[in-house]
């Protein structure tokens, strides 16, 4: 009997794919909701720390009134500099605002997916994101994809470019740092190639590393075929 797909094993949710809390320094989310409307909370960057479950350092600060909470760090930002959260804050690196308060071309990361989510989109070392463009309604924000987005006026996100950039710049080299890169994260690897595969175990398999049918796959198709270019509108280079 042939092997489920990746996918398909990945779906269940099982300790293997999932990522192990434990590495996390502790959960980074914006404060609660309940700012007035000229109130900003001041901190203070006590301590830049790795965390070797995400991909960009994290900052802890100390507010005004006695909160601790992580940050994930700006480029630039140094222990013992301020930084302000709440709609009046001056519009800095490192602070925290609602994006209908943020101008536009401002560089921003750490963005709501809806008014006190505590953060969702652009996380990632070295990622960020551009403010487009501010209307009454929504505010149009081009994510690191490239992908411009529409966000609720309220949605706060921070000023700056996350630390971390460059990470992959620099080659791995050896199989040996792949191994512990992805075990950090627990991270499925090696992964293993369809083709590679006998037929029993892979819709892609047992045809001596070439697939053997067309790649291209329909949306209604079972979950143990539903692998290669799924639904498909073209496939092949660009001319």
């Amino acid at each position: 009997m042939g092997k489920s797909l990746i996918q398909q094993r990945r779906g269940k949710g099982t300790t293997t794919f999932r990522a192990p809390s434990h590495r996390y320094r502790g959960a980074v989310r914006y404060v609660p909701l309940n700012l007035t409307k000229d109130e900003t909370l001041i901190g203070k960057v006590v301590e830049i720390m790795h965390d070797p479950g995400r991909t960009a350092p994290v900052a802890r600060v100390k507010f005004n009134n006695g909160m601790e909470k992580l940050i994930i760090a700006p480029e630039g930002i140094l222990v013992g500099e301020e930084i302000a959260i709440g709609p009046k804050a001056p519009v800095k690196v490192g602070n925290s605002l609602p994006l209908a308060m943020i101008p536009e071309g401002s560089y921003v990361y750490d963005i709501e997916g809806r008014p006190g989510d505590g953060g969702k989109y652009v996380r990632a070392g070295g990622s960020y994101a551009l403010v487009v463009s501010r209307e009454k309604d929504k505010v149009i924000v081009q994510l690191p994809s490239g992908e411009l987005k529409q966000f609720h006026p309220a949605c706060r996100a921070t000023i700056g470019v996350v630390a971390g950039g460059g990470r992959l710049e620099k080659p791995i080299v050896k199989a040996g740092k792949a191994y512990y890169i992805a075990k950090a994260r627990n991270r499925f690897w090696p992964k293993p190639r369809g083709v590679k595969m006998n037929a029993v175990n892979h819709p892609h398999g047992g045809k001596e590393h070439h697939i053997g049918r067309p790649s291209t796959v329909s949306r209604r198709a079972p979950p143990g075929r539903k692998v290669g270019h799924i639904a498909a509108r073209r496939v092949g280079r660009r001319k």
